[in-house]
């Protein structure tokens, strides 16, 4: 490929953080996705552990599952935000579940839409997922606006979801149907 294509694994979107790439996320990205795993904000919206060592994350990198496909957000050569989607089997083939976050300082700026765009495209028009699943905390108002901006809907509410900063909260079920 010359430098005048496109790769066409990668996605350019421009955000208020600037130009980010939309690519597949590779082994060589375990240091960049742990250290944004590791940050106060990005954890508290997900269920992230603390201390999440780039060996872990490299390992899980390293594990080929065709029915997920995982992404990062780079801008200026740093990981900046990360999103999976991972198909489900059986009778739920035509069901996928997503997660995603975006680095503390860059909430806000795009990137959450890019990543999520991304997601959306590759479910409806490669994977034909008909059922795109997530949870949200409910006290994440911003991921919540996001996720109905693309068209999910709100279906139910988990009572103590997970256990986040010593307290349990609750978190919303939302999916967007295509049929």
């Amino acid at each position: 490929m010359n430098s005048e294509q496109e790769d066409p694994n990668e996605r350019r979107s421009g955000s208020s953080a600037g130009t980010v790439e939309i690519r597949a996320a590779r082994p060589a990205d375990a240091e960049g996705i742990a250290t944004i795993a590791n940050l106060p904000g990005f954890r508290a919206g997900t269920l992230r552990l603390p201390f999440q060592s780039i060996e872990d994350t490299r390992q899980w990198l390293e594990k080929p599952n065709p029915d997920a496909i995982n992404l990062v957000a780079v801008l200026d050569g740093r990981i900046i935000g990360n999103a999976g989607l991972r198909r489900h089997s059986g009778r739920q083939i035509h069901t996928g579940h997503l997660g995603m976050g975006v680095h503390d300082d860059f909430t806000g700026r795009g990137v959450g839409s890019a990543l999520l765009g991304a997601l959306v495209d590759a479910a409806d028009n490669w994977l034909a997922i008909k059922r795109l699943e997530l949870t949200v905390y409910v006290d994440n108002a911003p991921a919540i606006r996001l996720y109905e901006k693309f068209g999910f809907e709100t279906e139910g509410r988990h009572k103590a979801f997970a256990f986040r900063n010593g307290e349990y909260v609750d978190a919303f079920a939302m999916a967007r149907l295509r049929i």
